[in-house]
């Protein structure tokens, strides 16, 4: 797959992510900082590394769920794979400015 086509894919994944929020937090998880990682595979298979404010989070699996349904929803996706990783673990620093606005960090 091209280059250009890879970054297309990203680009709708990040907007997907931008949609998926912990419903105890007003700001969606790519803000947030907890995803780590979006490898899109030559053959258009999708793997993210990401974590959890918590490693306790009690509606993980309804989060992730929402993840991996999101992503293969846009347009050139095989598959997805998400794994939920803690290390490095999820500090408040890996905010953007705008989530750490929006939570009254700044």
């Amino acid at each position: 797959m091209e280059e250009s086509k890879k970054l297309e894919i990203e680009e709708g994944i990040v907007k997907m992510l931008k949609t998926v929020y912990d419903p105890e937090v007003p700001v969606d998880i790519y803000s947030l900082g907890l995803v780590y990682k979006i490898d899109v595979g030559n053959d258009a298979d999708v793997l993210i590394d990401m974590t959890l404010t918590a490693p306790s989070c009690p509606i993980a699996d309804f989060i992730l769920e929402d993840v991996r349904q999101k992503v293969e929803s846009v347009e050139g996706v095989k598959s997805v794979d998400v794994k939920l990783v803690f290390e490095p673990e999820w500090t408040q620093d890996m905010m953007t400015d705008e989530a750490k606005a929006e939570l009254g960090f700044l």
